[in-house]
């Protein structure tokens, strides 16, 4: 299963942290993380293979959401930093419109991410 993981600047730390939390989830041969390329290299420094996508700015997003459309990619996690504001809004707006188009999960805060893993992993 493909699930990519993004997060804003303000919620990277974040998100490494619910990754290594829930490591013996996401470290498995059915799970095939990707990911904007800055979150990725986080994500990789925390011990985590991950394919890099460009950076959202640069159209990372609009890669993921491609994946997305094409069945790819079958869960998003997006920790969105709601208390910032980012000049990249319409990429992330319509990444949320091709998840919701799909039928993709989307978790946009660690709460729904974690119910969102803990559901795959039991199974």
């Amino acid at each position: 299963m493909e699930i990519a993981i993004i997060a804003h600047d303000g919620k990277k730390a974040d998100l490494v942290q619910f990754l290594n939390k829930n490591k013996d989830i996401l470290i498995s041969e059915k799970i095939k993380l990707i990911a904007t390329g800055t979150t990725g290299k986080k994500a990789e420094a925390a011990g985590f293979k991950v394919k890099k996508m460009l950076s959202g700015p640069l159209g990372g997003d609009a890669q993921i959401a491609a994946r997305v459309a094409e069945s790819k990619t079958k869960m998003v996690l997006f920790f969105k930093d709601p208390m910032s504001n980012h000049p990249h809004e319409v990429d992330i707006n319509m990444l949320i419109r091709v998840c919701d188009v799909h039928n993709v999960p989307l978790a946009t805060n660690e709460a729904t991410a974690q119910l969102l893993l803990e559901a795959i992993s039991e199974k």
